[in-house]
């Protein structure tokens, strides 16, 4: 006999014996009894859930706009409060059901009851207390189903069947239970992993003690060690014998020994960056292949920049470890520029220095260590006499502060309040051999 007649013949005989349940109802005294013990829990329950749920709600409810963990578990806590009334409920059924069993040496219709406020439980968690999509997913397509199956007390059989049911992969066997309790788990897992990488990495980086660098190693070790533990409770879980990881290690050896070169130098760089912490998140830098950007965010494949136009490049680890990068903000330390600007050759080039450097160092964000503003001579033009003025300041020139800009200003009104002229250029133009009319 097949499983689907198996199948059929357990539904039968539940048919069955549910017909011979309701033929004794009406006529056995402890039929009428657990009845009345089910409808007797759930007003009881109904009861102490409306009084007790008040209370509780009231010493859960944290003070308003109070923030930190306490507040978050208070909160947490009180999205079970729609529990209490299926489970009380199921409790006093529970009790009922062992005086009814003591007393009449019978309790089917009161354990069907029991089952039934354990399906309205499952309901109300899914549809009250779960607010993730994901997780309510699972919920209405697997908890609700399973709650059913449980309340038709057709559970234990459909477990059978899915155990008999098998699919061989190699020297592998899988049962289909053993396949659908590992994808519901991997989901779970990976979704609880998912959220507690979010929530470690959101405090590790809460943490200004440490290093950016060491913030990100930190939040990466966890990262790691989060999924790796999610990946060995999910083999434990389907059955999997940990010698075939080893197998499956070996032949990921392999496979980066033949094709995955670049990805595993682009993992061991980034780690490497991470440690060192010469580049972390924050610093402008550039590359020799030309990219130049602020580091925004440090995978474990690649750097992302972020240029000043907004664009976003991605860089692999390696390029950080294999060829030059010039870091212009090493965490904050300042960075020296230079601005042009020539005079006339008519003006007196003994005072220009002393005007320009007043007027720059003036300026709120030129620094005065390592040195203060130099204006240096730098040449004779065609047009004019050159010189450079040399400005420190602490961030980075044509991203979010224009200092090149407001420096150039400040050179332009100064000059202009000394009445020295900013030469243009001149041009002579000889006509030989006259104009003819």
């Amino acid at each position: 006999m097949d499983m689907t007649a198996k199948a059929q013949e357990a539904v039968l005989g539940y048919l069955q014996q549910a017909r011979d349940m309701a033929f004794a109802l009406v006529a056995s005294p402890g039929a009428w009894t657990q009845i009345a013990l089910i409808s007797l829990s759930w007003l009881l329950a109904y009861l102490v859930a409306r009084r007790l749920g008040i209370r509780v709600a009231l010493v859960l409810a944290p003070p308003t706009g109070s923030e930190g963990v306490f507040a978050t578990l208070r909160r947490f806590a009180l999205r079970f409060l729609p529990l209490m009334l299926p489970l009380l409920a199921y409790g006093f059924t529970a009790i009922g059901e062992g005086l009814t069993r003591s007393a009449f040496d019978t309790g089917e219709i009161i354990a069907f009851g029991k089952r039934l406020f354990l399906f309205f439980a499952a309901q109300v968690f899914v549809s009250r207390v779960l607010n993730e999509p994901f997780l309510r997913i699972l919920g209405r397509y697997i908890l609700i189903p399973v709650a059913a199956l449980n309340a038709v007390g057709l559970l234990d059989n459909a477990v059978a069947w899915l155990n008999g049911m098998t699919i061989e992969m190699g020297n592998i066997t899988f049962s289909m239970m053993a396949l659908i309790r590992g994808a519901v788990a991997g989901a779970l897992l990976f979704w609880l992993g998912s959220w507690s990488n979010r929530q470690s990495a959101d405090y590790i980086k809460a943490q200004e003690d440490l290093r950016p660098a060491t913030r990100e190693l930190a939040a990466k070790a966890a990262e790691v060690a989060i999924f790796g533990l999610a990946f060995l409770l999910l083999l434990n879980i389907v059955g999997i014998d940990l010698t075939t990881v080893a197998v499956l290690g070996g032949a990921l050896g392999v496979g980066i020994g033949l094709g995955l070169q670049q990805i595993a130098a682009n993992f061991i760089s980034g780690i490497i960056l991470l440690i060192e912490g010469q580049t972390t998140v924050g610093d402008y830098v550039e590359l020799d292949g030309g990219e130049a950007g602020t580091i925004v965010r440090m995978t474990a494949r690649a750097c992302i920049l972020e240029t000043f136009d907004g664009k976003w490049i991605v860089v692999p680890n390696e390029h950080f470890i294999t060829t030059r990068v010039v870091n212009y903000s090493d965490q904050g330390s300042a960075n020296r520029y230079e601005a042009a600007f020539s005079v006339s050759y008519d003006t007196d080039i003994n005072k220009v220095p002393a005007i320009i450097t007043r007027a720059v160092a003036a300026l709120p964000f030129v620094l005065d260590k390592p040195e203060g503003p130099d204006c240096e001579l730098k040449g004779f033009g065609e047009s004019g006499i050159d010189f450079g003025v040399e400005y420190w300041v602490s961030g980075i020139d044509d991203g979010r502060n224009k200092y090149a800009s407001q420096v150039l200003f400040a050179i332009w009104n100064a000059l202009r309040d000394e009445a020295i002229e900013i030469p243009y250029p001149h041009r002579v133009v000889e006509i030989k051999g006259g104009i003819r009319e």
